[in-house]
Formats: C-alpha cells, structure tokens, sequence
C-alpha cells in the first residue's frame, strides 16, 4: 500500500485487517496475513484467478470468452450471499460501503467472492445507520447516503442492484460515453428509459450474442430495480434479495412494487396532469405494467 504513512491511514489499515479477520464466508475475501513495517504495509489475499466482475464484463482480452449468463447469474446469487453474511450476521454488523462490479472478484470456477473492504463500516444492533462523510463510486452511491452521508444496509442493497444492472448490461454505473448517443450517464437511468420504451432486448450485453434466458432478465431487471428504489425503508433486505434469487417471493415483492408505481403514478396524473409520468418515487419513471410479471 504505497499512500503516505499518516494517522489516517494506519487506522484504515487495521480497521480493514479487523473487519475482515471477523467476516468469514465461502463469497467473502479470505484474508490470509498482513505485515507492517517502518516502510511498507502488506495485505495478503489468495489468488483470484479470474480477477473482478467489470474487468470480465469491459476489459476482458480478445481470447478471453465472455462472461455467459450461468455464470452471470451465479454471480449475482454468490455477491448477495456475501453481503447478507455481512449486513446481518455479522456481530457487529458490516456495511461494505462500495459494492460494484469491480469489487466482486472471482475465483478459477468463477465463484463470486466480495472484496475490498476500506468504506467498511461497523454497525451496532441498536444502530440503524452510520454517519460519515459522503466516500463512494458515481452511479453506486444511494441517494440517501449523497444528501445526508446517512449509511445503512440499505445502501449496500442500493449498490448491489446496480452491480445486477452492470451483470445484465455489461455497462458502466456512470459512463459520459453514453451521451454521444443522446443516453443518460446514469446506468440507472438509461435503464429505466429503454424500459420505458419497451426495448428490454437493448439492455443485455451484446457480447452475450442473444444467448441468455429472457425470463430471467427480466426477474433480475425486477431484482434490481426493488433495490435501487429512492426510498431505504422500500428496498429488500439483502437476505430477502437472496431468496427472491433463488425462486422465493419475487413474485409477491414485485406485485406489491406494481400496485404502488401505479398508485404513485395516477396520483401524480390526477394532481399533476402536466408532468408526463413523473412519479414522486424517483427510483422508477416507469408504469409498473412496463415490465411482465414474475414467472
């Protein structure tokens, strides 16, 4: 670790070597040893043979296959076991603070393994959030954390949803390429228009050639966008993210988000008649009936 030796910074160093000495899960990095001398400051992982999500999704070498949907799939199911591990079952409970597709390593079988811990954050029981200064990735960082630098679970889910969208699209969280095709920076929200336009087929990484199941884009688009909702207390549980992966209550989840886009979206006709489908709830321009239903 080659930054400057300051207070700052040696107390970051141990609050990662703490925080990750505490997590131990099969989708979390194994710290193996670490080392401080007067000069140099060490830690040791093992090896990812495969290196993280968005080097396979945008800097991958021409030799090297694109990441093919099983696997996408399972590393969307593996990330969100980790970071259930860390947001609630850990004592004291862990915020990672920076989830994205470049935190997410991946092993010689292409296991999903979450890294990176120096946003980490402790949380105890009684706490319901944390309060530190605004540090994070654009187009990752919850809306609730950018304007009041309030921390919680629920901006870990918030990142993840994102890092789903990057799985699906193969795109960059914020990306100022996009607008030389007139697309907005956010991926979110470029998302969320192409949606809107019915065009979910231009949404999925054309360097998978077509070759993905459409049922189960859509149930991770419907995934993401539960989590990425603007409100924390609206979004899942990072436990309940991984049962609605594995064929459990997604059904159920995006019936009760339908009803409530469609509530918000008529109330917002009826008293705002000129604002052309704007919604109060910003996570979402779109009529719930935009997407089909769960199968």
């Amino acid at each position: 670790m080659k930054e400057e030796r300051t207070q700052g910074g040696e107390l970051q160093f141990q609050t990662e070597i703490e925080i990750i000495s505490m997590a131990i899960h099969r989708n979390l990095l194994r710290l193996r040893g670490f080392c401080m001398t007067p000069r140099e400051r060490m830690l040791v992982y093992p090896y990812m043979f495969n290196g993280n999500v968005a080097s396979c999704l945008r800097e991958r070498r021409e030799t090297q296959p694109p990441l093919d949907w099983p696997i996408r799939k399972r590393i969307a199911l593996g990330s969100a076991r980790g970071l259930a591990y860390l947001n609630e079952e850990c004592d004291p409970r862990i915020i990672h603070g920076d989830i994205k597709a470049s935190t997410v390593l991946l092993d010689e079988e292409f296991e999903a393994v979450v890294g990176d811990f120096w946003l980490a954050k402790l949380i105890d029981d009684e706490e319901t959030h944390v309060s530190t200064a605004v540090r994070g990735t654009i187009g990752h960082i919850a809306p609730e954390y950018l304007s009041t630098g309030k921390c919680s679970e629920k901006t870990d889910v918030f990142g993840y949803g994102i890092m789903l969208l990057e799985l699906i699209t193969g795109q960059r969280a914020f990306d100022l390429a996009r607008l030389a095709n007139d697309d907005d920076v956010m991926l979110l929200n470029w998302v969320k228009g192409l949606l809107k336009e019915k065009k979910l087929e231009a949404l999925v990484d054309a360097n998978l050639q077509g070759n993905y199941v459409e049922d189960e884009v859509e149930q991770l688009i419907q995934i993401a966008l539960l989590c990425t909702q603007n409100s924390p207390t609206e979004r899942p549980k990072m436990s309940e993210v991984v049962k609605m992966l594995e064929g459990d209550a997604l059904a159920e989840r995006w019936l009760d988000w339908q009803k409530e886009e469609m509530f918000r979206w008529e109330f917002n006709h009826t008293y705002n008649p000129n604002t052309d489908g704007i919604i109060c709830d910003s996570s979402s321009d779109l009529r719930p009936d935009e997407l089909s239903g769960p199968r």
